[in-house]
């Protein structure tokens, strides 16, 4: 395991989002094989957030499903473990217990808007109280060892507030902030301000500070990702939504990326990894995660194709993977 896994980058950086009961241990090794493994350009893998709260506080099965969110496999490093929590002590213990699990590195969630996350003084919360934010940040190094520390946050709260807000976490040094592109106010009903992101390149050039910036919001595809990245002098830029249905987005052969809605080697492939995934989902995360979850997935891979809208009404009616199986055979039949 390397340390500091973001200075050994090449820029511009791209990451996979952290995205809660997407970006789980099952569709992180789907995507990995078809777009790490297969030769695709080189991104860095985030897991879900994960309570830091529910790890040490909670009891024994509470621990033992937030432990799931942790699993990974060797093909998606570098990988990163996401934490929420209000209490720097807990984000101390939550870094050392990355470094046991043998993670490459630790970041902190300062943007999350989810009011439950909030009430308890993480997530976008913390960008209310810059002094906690600090602390964390000091903490979550404490228990990282060598491992690098990150932070994913937004631009303000119920404004862009960057001029204050981005200032105090450049003064503690994290290796990366991720900037989702967007007030906590306006969660992701307006379009990401990407114009912002220069503003925030400035700042951390004035600084003298060496932490890496990269943008998040509103990407479409890698090679938008690459002319966000241009445009705004960021050092990368994180996906989310873009890789619904496309576990390949990170790959340069797109192979799963539809180009012709009439195509029906693509549909079939597509098909098949649909189904590869909802039986890892099974396999995986089977016995904690409701299957309903899965049914987000599918309205991403049966899309753009004749007969979709029949097939993806009949998955929705699914409840478990051999239905799935059997329903997609039938239709490619």
């Amino acid at each position: 395991m390397k340390q500091n896994f973001w200075k050994e980058l090449q820029k511009p950086i791209m990451a996979l989002a952290p995205m809660a009961n997407v970006t789980d241990a099952a569709f992180r090794r789907v995507i990995a094989k078809y777009s790490k493994v297969k030769g695709g350009y080189p991104y860095v893998t985030y897991t879900e957030f994960v309570s830091a709260d529910g790890l040490f506080l909670g009891d024994e099965r509470a621990r033992s499903i937030l432990m799931h969110d942790l699993i990974f496999t060797e093909a998606e490093r570098p990988i990163v473990a996401q934490f929420f929590t209000a209490k720097p002590e807990l984000m101390e213990k939550a870094a050392k217990l990355s470094v046991e699990l043998g993670f490459d590195g630790i970041d902190i969630n300062m943007g999350c808007p989810d009011r439950g996350v909030e009430k308890q003084g993480a997530g976008a919360a913390l960008i209310k109280n810059p002094k906690l934010a600090r602390e964390l940040i000091r903490a979550a190094k404490r228990g990282a060892g060598e491992l690098p520390v990150s932070v994913k946050t937004r631009i303000g709260y119920n404004k862009n507030e960057l001029e204050t807000w981005l200032p105090e976490l450049l003064e503690e040094d994290p290796s990366a902030v991720i900037l989702h592109l967007r007030t906590r106010k306006e969660m992701s009903k307006v379009p990401a301000h990407w114009d912002v992101m220069k503003d925030a390149v400035k700042m951390r050039d004035v600084s003298g500070k060496e932490t890496l910036l990269l943008g998040n919001g509103d990407i479409q595809n890698l090679d938008d990702a690459f002319e966000k990245v241009k445009d705004s002098g960021a050092d990368g830029a994180m996906l989310g939504k873009a890789i619904f249905g496309n576990p390949s987005l990170f790959s340069n052969s797109y192979e799963l990326e539809n180009k012709d809605g009439e195509d029906l080697e693509f549909i079939q492939k597509r098909l098949e990894v649909m189904i590869e995934h909802t039986k890892l989902f099974e396999e995986l995360l089977g016995d904690i995660k409701n299957f309903a979850i899965m049914k987000k997935h599918y309205k991403a891979y049966v899309e753009g194709f004749p007969g979709a809208k029949e097939l993806r009404a009949k998955l929705m009616e699914a409840e478990n993977a051999k239905e799935v199986e059997k329903t997609t055979s039938e239709f490619l039949k």
